[in-house]
């Protein structure tokens, strides 16, 4: 069996949903957590149970069944992406060194994680956790690598970059 490697977690949203029954309500929680190695992998999951803990734990393990390679230059994306998921668009752009994580609350753990570094983001539309995370991964899904770019091309990498 191997090792656990080093993830870093990140709970993103804890929400607690009511239930009205016939005695009152019941009261249950639901959480968004992503997880990464801080190395270009990350990944991102929702849990629901009657308690706080059980929730997280869920969301953490399907989090790290659910992790994707994301393409990386350095320590920021190799070009700008917009990523969309039913009312939620994420604005990604790599920055220069130095500029730091530019990203509101669920953009920001989601690039944490994942060991981006310098990257500016715009959210819009909705405000959604759940959908804003969705975003960011389905903007990840549509980023190139530098040498599949080259190769589907019938380029090398050094005739890619000039």
């Amino acid at each position: 069996m191997e090792q656990e490697k080093e993830y870093v977690e990140k709970l993103v949203r804890l929400n607690r949903i009511a239930k009205v029954v016939k005695g009152g309500r019941r009261f249950s929680f639901s959480a968004i957590s992503v997880v990464g190695d801080r190395n270009g992998q990350a990944g991102y999951g929702f849990g629901k149970a009657n308690y706080v803990s059980d929730a997280i734990r869920k969301s953490l393990d399907r989090a790290k069944k659910n992790m994707v390679r994301i393409p990386m230059k350095r320590v920021t994306i190799p070009h700008q992406i917009i990523g969309k998921f039913k009312g939620a668009k994420v604005v990604l752009k790599p920055a220069s060194p130095g500029t730091g994580i530019i990203a509101g609350g669920p953009v920001r753990a989601v690039m944490e994680a994942a060991g981006i570094k310098d990257i500016l983001s715009k959210s819009l539309g909705s405000a959604n956790s759940m959908n804003i995370v969705k975003a960011v991964f389905e903007g990840f899904s549509k980023l190139m690598d530098a040498r599949t770019a080259a190769a589907n091309r019938g380029k090398t990498l050094s005739e890619f970059w000039g």
